[in-house]
Parts: C-alpha cells; structure tokens; sequence
C-alpha cells in the first residue's frame, strides 16, 4: 500500500508472478481495504473461459460504469459521452477509453485524493494484441492532471504482457516480480499458514499432541516451494478427505520427494488427489468408469466458455445430475463446489487445469483431457440442443413485441441456461475440436431447419451481435468445407 500513497510513485504498479505465487489473492486483498478507505476507483478481475471477464469486451465499460459510481463529479460526462454516441458499447477499446474514461477525467474538477483501479490477472485476456493495447491506453493516466488515478495490475511474467510493458516509457510504471521475494520470507508465512490452518483439526478429530508436529510442517513447507496454491491445496485435501487427516496428511507426505521442483511437488499433490479421491480402492472396471466420467464432467469445465452450474452442466451434457454431483463432490479440493447445485462450479487455481490439458504434467492418462476431443463434443451436444428450438418459442402475442416487455423468466424458462449457452458457444466449439464431414453435414442441416429458430433465440437473450459474427465466421467456414469435405 506505501506505493498508493506515495505521490512521487509511477502511474502503474505491475505485481508479476508465476502461477500459484498467490497475486490473486494480494490484488484481491489490496482491493478490499482500498474500498474500505472509499479509496477504490474501480476494479477488473480477468478469468480465462469465463464469458464477460476473458476478453476485453467489458473491460473499459466496466471501468467506466465504476468511476461514475466512485467519483460523481464523473458521471454527468461520462453519461453525456454515451447520449453523443449509442453505439459506444459496440466500439474498441481505444474508442472507449477515450470518450468514456480519459476524457471525462481530464475535464473533472480537481480532486485531492488518489484513487486505484485494481487489474487482475491481465495475462488471462484471450487477446495479446488486446492485452498490449490495455496497457498502451493505460500510460495515458499518467498525464492526468486534475484527478490523480494510479493503476494496481497482476498477471504472470508471459511474453505479450513483457512486451507491452516495454513499449511504454520508463517513467510509466514499475514492477515487482513476487517469485523473486526472498525464498525465507515466503516459506515463513507458508508455515504460518499450515500451522493455524492444521491446528483447529487436532481438537475436531481428537488427535494427540502436537499434531502435526513443527517438522512434519517443515517438510510441507519444503514440499510447497514457494507456491502458496500448494499449501492451500494440501490443506483442503487434508481437512475433506474421506479419510481421515492424519491419513491424509500421510498421503501428501509421501506423494512426491522433497527433491523435485515446486511444479513437480503440485502436479504430484494434483495426482494423489485425484487417485485417491476419484478412484480410491476401487477395480480397474469401476476405476475406468470413474475416470471417463472425470474427463466428461471436469474436462468440460476445463473448456467450456462460461462458468456453469451442476444442474446446467448435466442438462447440456444429458446425463444424470447425479452423476455430475457425485463426480464434483469428490474434487472440493480443487473445485468451488457449492451445496446448492444451482451455483457455478469454478476451479480454485487455473494451475490445476493446465496440469489436466498438459500430458507431461499430468502422468496419469486416465484424468489427461484431450481439449479438441471434448470442444468437439460440447459442439455436438450444443448443436442437439438449438436444434430443439422452435417458432415463438416463447409463446410471445404478437409481433414487434420488445426484448423489455418479455418477463425475465418467461424467457429463463423457455430458454434455460445450457440452451443459451448452447446459442451462443456451439460454433467457438465446433472451431476448437477435431470436426469430421458429419459435423458439417450437422449444422448444414441445422442452418436449413433451425436458423431462424436460433436467431429467435439470440434475440431474445441479448446476443444478437454475437450471432452477427458467428454468421460471418459460418459463411467462412461453410466456403472452405465444400472443398475439404
């Protein structure tokens, strides 16, 4: 926090770290307390395969809508910018940083106190030519000079985010590599964390003094490396086990040896997890059950596009809920898995789906997912389902009817959350998979039984610009297929 004070300091703070060094959850912690002090101007957290949040889109919107929200004085112009230009939301990012967010900041009445956007994650905009234009616009700020704004942005040491950073000028920001703090320092809060996180199960279950003792916690620590995603792993396969901690402690400690690499020591933490939990004792007829099942359900949450909840997940997939629940019931350690079924699945850590998609991490080809064999069969689960749409799908009265006249749930009810997902992803699967001739035969068929039914479709929830592209990328697609198939 002394840089956001710091009046001398440099426009942008650039917080870099490898994978699992715990950025997240300082920009997420530095975020809090700024908003505590009123002292927040905005903030956008990037999350790759997460429909508004994995590109650019929504990003200098979002950042507007918040400024109007944390600095009035900005609202009366950045209001005006919108009536002077309807089609604002459809433009690119220079265009609405522009007249949404530099310009109504230059024209602000001077404001004495120093305000933060917090930007999380850059590296996990799908964009690189997106990820360096950001920064590029962001330098702007630093020109400012009635309404001080600092920015606060993480991501890990990539090359497109290097890059960007080195076409801007040497007195627009500054960088702090967190894999570089001192391996001591870290290892010390990693103990820290083990030992109040491991305590309050030694009177929960009963178990005799000390427990863990301080060098069973040492060789934790020894097995995290630095990476705190390890340690929180580690704890909560430990405290939901179907074992009990002890047992699962044992299982940890002897997963991997203390002389592999910090990646080495996750991706044996990933497999003993998964071994255990999926698998456990079972024979190998039920145990390769178990693991098609895994790839399914989890390599779908792996690729899919949105976040999305067991019951929505189970619908477009057309399998049992039960099935679905009973797979993510055994992965709380590594999947935020509510007990209500209609909240979103998400990953804790995207480490734990690279570790999935990369065959040299991910030793055990029983939970390897192959990403273009499961693209391709979400697009074929996706075209089985927008070609149940139908005419009027949502029994309107007439025609000319408004979007704003149609009840939200007559149309959540109509079209639920897979068919919409179904709408608006088939085709982005249909281009990441393996398509055979069938495939294309399939959706030839689709467009001359069911355009206009999707097209119903994409009105009705808002997405027909998306439709628009996805259209011109079919006409595309179509050309070259006469040839290839």
């Amino acid at each position: 926090m002394d840089w956001c004070d710091d009046p001398n300091s440099k426009c942008i703070f650039w917080l870099n770290g490898m994978a699992g060094t715990g950025k997240s959850t300082i920009s997420r912690t530095i975020a809090r307390e700024l908003a505590e002090k009123k002292r927040l101007a905005a903030s956008f957290f990037f999350t790759r395969g997460k429909k508004d949040v994995s590109h650019s889109g929504m990003f200098f919107t979002t950042i507007a809508a918040q400024l109007a929200t944390s600095l009035p004085v900005l609202r009366t112009s950045i209001s005006d910018a919108i009536d002077n230009n309807a089609q604002i939301f459809q433009q690119g990012p220079r265009e609405q940083w522009n007249q949404l967010i530099l310009n109504p900041l230059k024209n602000a009445p001077t404001q004495s106190i120093q305000l933060v956007v917090v930007i999380d994650a850059l590296d996990e905009c799908d964009s690189i030519q997106d990820i360096q234009l950001i920064l590029l616009l962001l330098e702007e700020a630093k020109d400012l000079k009635t309404i001080r704004i600092k920015i606060f942005l993480t991501s890990r040491p990539e090359v497109p985010i290097f890059d960007g950073f080195r076409q801007l000028s040497g007195e627009a920001y500054q960088d702090f590599i967190l894999h570089n703090i001192p391996l001591d320092t870290v290892n010390a809060d990693i103990f820290t964390f083990f030992r109040q996180k491991l305590s309050p199960l030694k009177a929960k279950h009963g178990l005799g003094t000390p427990w863990p003792d301080e060098l069973i916690i040492a060789q934790l620590v020894e097995r995290a490396a630095g990476l705190f995603i390890y340690a929180a792993t580690t704890l909560r396969f430990i405290q939901d086990g179907i074992d009990g901690p002890e047992e699962q402690l044992s299982l940890v400690l002897n997963a991997t040896k203390s002389s592999l690499s910090a990646t080495e020591h996750l991706d044996g933490i990933y497999t003993t997890l998964l071994q255990h939990s999926v698998l456990g004792k079972r024979g190998y007829q039920e145990c390769e059950q178990l693991a098609g099942r895994f790839r399914q359900v989890v390599g779908s949450i792996v690729v899919i596009f949105n976040t999305m909840s067991a019951t929505d997940l189970a619908r477009l997939l057309q399998i049992p809920l039960k099935m679905v629940s009973s797979t993510l019931d055994s992965l709380r350690s590594v999947l935020n898995v509510s007990e209500d079924e209609s909240h979103p699945v998400r990953l804790f850590h995207l480490s734990f789906r690279d570790f999935l998609k990369d065959s040299q991490r991910c030793s055990d080809s029983r939970f390897q997912i192959d990403e273009k064999e499961r693209h391709t069969s979400l697009f074929r689960k996706c075209m089985w389902h927008i070609s149940q749409l139908q005419e009027n799908i949502c029994n309107l009265w007439g025609p000319g009817v408004l979007i704003t006249e149609i009840p939200d749930d007559t149309i959540q009810q109509s079209i639920p959350p897979h068919v919409q997902y179904a709408c608006r992803y088939w085709l982005d699967h249909w281009q990441l998979g393996n398509p055979v001739g069938e495939d294309i035969k399939a959706i030839r068929q689709f467009l001359e039984q069911h355009f206009l039914y999707w097209l119903e479709g994409l009105s009705l929830i808002g997405e027909v610009s998306n439709g628009a592209h996805m259209i011109i990328a079919l006409e595309e697609i179509l050309s070259v297929s006469r040839n290839a198939y």
